[in-house]
């Protein structure tokens, strides 16, 4: 059997994980100017910070809290349960007093019993698991972001509910923080062998895997910003995400639905218990459904309501969100809780009394209508994103109310986001219809300022007033034009700071710091780690891969070439032709093509490691899986006509 010789196997690592210089200027964050303290107290002093309900509501039911940490196999940690208990008491001048009682609440974590027969772990991840107890076992809710983090979790809860098996599991969207971590909950054998039912949304699998393969390097480089993976827990660091506490970056899994909820409203009887499903597509997430159990009066939220305004479009990126579909899905979950006494979501604590949860839902519905219909108003009057921004302000009824505050989604953030649902991303000035690069604007505008010697000392008057906007802006303008240019990376890095310590969204603040690090410190040399997408990877369609690869050819490189490769998977007996035209990758499934350059036969386990760029020796040019037949020269080619994606490009700097 021929084997695949090294250059080839090199050439084909398409995501290999690749090593960015460090040119940082290091440094440490700074301490809070006097003008940002005087934000932040204007803050305290607008807010009824000391409003008591919602600590009520974040303890109430508390059974246990788990102590110490969740590791990975290689020992590094996942999960500390303890780096969070700083979040206590008064707000220090580092943090938006309002996100900092958000913090709080949010630090409440553990074990909690929500009703008769309704449990939930909060605090093992930045998603919460809930336990429904069913007729022969647990009914698991979600099953948060990794394998470690939920194995943890159900661990803890049988500790103290008993060792009752797994008879159910629920997915109630395609946001991995929900379904990665379903193999630590039950392994796929074991589901398989139990016939244990697993329900998921119409179009969960497509949207769950498309999401990560197509622009998994870039969202994972951006998600590092938004959820602040790699900043001190502490108070010039990240103390919250918003939506919960940290993230688990550990190995992420999925399982495949047995069970489809197609229809708007679905009544099914899980394990004896009887719930009823309603769809709700295209807003939070692609694929989603909330869900009634109307013998508890109790209601599932999904990720549709959470204690603060959510996002219309993540700023780790993502398809934008419908705010008028958002909005309509609130009037029909008042309408589907008529009858609720409980409610509970799938991240932040639960609320209990019908006239609480009726005003809970009524409030997001407002605050995503009238963010819609605003937006809606000027653009009609011909303003642009940024002017919206500054323009739209929530009413005093809304603003005032915690669980819609933007802890998670930020208003500004979200009227840009209605805006280019509607009308895309150019405002319909000219200007902008072939602006400069970032680059080569900056370096006209620091040369216009006379040199980046008086646009950081203007950066440096506008810092000391405070006017941190207009600073960022001026120091963004030499960074770029002057990446070597360690006083403007430092005095930005201090602009970001500030902009971080009066934020009030979490995901605000943590890329703000997470943006001062880098320039501190330079970017990160390695990506988010593939190998442990591996699990997940294996229940993804090839057609993803194939689709993933067309968008990762490099088209100049490509001009001229037209070369056809087949690939058959053996185990799979899958079989595909792949062809270069006008340099677009194509592809069919169907037989080898006579006329192909060359024949790649191997393993769909071998497949799915070169695509994630783990792949080894062993798995190619010592395994007898692996077989080329034809030009070994023209596949050489072919695989080096794709670019890598290691996941560590700059973002602040370039």
């Amino acid at each position: 059997m021929k084997k695949l010789n090294y250059s080839i196997l090199v050439a084909m690592l398409a995501l290999a994980a690749g090593c960015s210089k460090n040119d940082g200027v290091g440094g440490t964050a700074s301490d809070a100017t006097a003008a940002t303290q005087k934000v932040n107290q204007q803050f305290a002093q607008e807010l009824k910070l000391d409003d008591q309900q919602d600590f009520e509501d974040a303890k109430r039911g508390f059974i246990a809290r788990p102590s110490g940490q969740i590791r990975a196999a290689d020992g590094s940690v996942l999960i500390d349960f303890d780096s969070f208990k700083f979040v206590d008491g008064k707000a220090p001048p580092t943090v938006n007093p309002s996100l900092w009682r958000h913090a709080i609440l949010d630090n409440q974590i553990g074990l909690f019993k929500v009703t008769d027969g309704i449990y939930q772990l909060r605090g093992f991840d930045i998603a919460n698991i809930t336990l429904i107890e069913g007729k022969t076992g647990w009914i698991v809710v979600d099953t948060l972001t990794c394998r470690e983090t939920s194995a943890a979790a159900m661990a803890f809860a049988r500790k103290y509910l008993g060792d009752k098996p797994v008879s159910a599991v629920i997915f109630s969207h395609s946001h991995a923080d929900h379904f990665g971590g379903a193999l630590g909950i039950i392994s796929a054998k074991e589901a398989a062998e139990r016939k244990v039912p697993i329900i998921a949304p119409i179009g969960f699998m497509e949207e769950a895997t498309s999401e990560n393969v197509l622009v998994g390097p870039a969202m994972g480089r951006r998600s590092t910003y938004q959820f602040g993976k790699d900043l001190p827990r502490s108070a010039t660091g990240m103390v919250d995400n918003g939506l919960g506490e940290a993230v688990g970056y550990g190995t992420f899994g999925i399982l495949q639905p047995t069970q489809i909820i197609s229809k708007p409203t679905e009544e099914v009887m899980v394990d004896g218990v009887r719930i009823i499903f309603h769809n709700v597509p295209g807003a939070e997430a692609p694929a989603e459904m909330t869900f009634s159990i109307p013998d508890k009066k109790a209601y599932g939220g999904a990720e549709n309501l959470a204690q603060t305004m959510h996002n219309l479009l993540p700023i780790r990126g993502a398809k934008v969100r419908d705010a008028q579909r958002w909005a309509e899905y609130m009037q029909q979950a008042l309408d589907q809780t008529a009858d609720t006494e409980v409610y509970f979501g799938q991240h932040n604590w639960p609320i209990w009394g019908h006239a609480h949860i009726a005003e809970f839902i009524t409030k997001h519905r407002d605050v995503y209508q009238y963010t819609h219909d605003q937006t809606v108003r000027l653009i009609n009057a011909g303003y642009t994103p940024r002017e919206i921004a500054d323009t739209v302000k929530l009413p005093e009824s809304l603003s005032n109310y915690f669980g819609a505050r933007g802890y998670y989604g930020d208003l500004r953030h979200n009227v840009k986001a209605v805006y280019q649902f509607y009308m895309g991303a150019y405002d319909g000035n000219p200007v902008n219809l072939n602006p400069l690069t970032p680059q080569d604007s900056a370096k006209h505008y620091v040369e216009l300022a006379g040199g980046a010697d008086k646009a950081v000392a203007a950066a440096q008057v506008a810092f000391d007033k405070g006017d941190y906007r207009w600073a960022s802006q001026l120091l963004n303008d030499v960074v770029f034009a002057q990446p070597y240019n360690k006083g403007a990376k430092e005095l930005l890095a201090r602009t970001y700071d500030q902009m971080g310590y009066m934020s009030e969204a979490a995901t605000w603040r943590n890329s703000y710091l997470t943006a001062a690090n880098e320039l501190r410190n330079g970017p990160p040399t390695k990506g988010i780690n593939r190998a442990n997408m591996l699990e997940f990877l294996a229940q993804t369609p090839t057609e993803e891969f194939l689709i993933s690869m067309a968008a990762s050819l490099n088209g100049p490189a490509a001009d001229g070439k037209n070369l056809k490769i087949n690939l058959e998977l053996s185990d799979s007996k899958e079989s595909f032709v792949l062809w270069i035209e006008n340099s677009v990758l194509h592809y069919k499934k169907a037989a080898p093509d006579a006329d192909a350059n060359a024949t790649l036969t191997l393993t769909k386990d071998i497949f799915i490691k070169m695509m994630a760029g783990t792949a080894g020796i062993k798995d190619t040019l010592l395994s007898d899986d692996l077989k080329v037949d034809g030009s070994r020269i023209d596949l050489l080619r072919f695989f080096t006509l794709f670019d890598k994606a290691p996941g560590t490009f700059a973002i602040v700097t370039k």
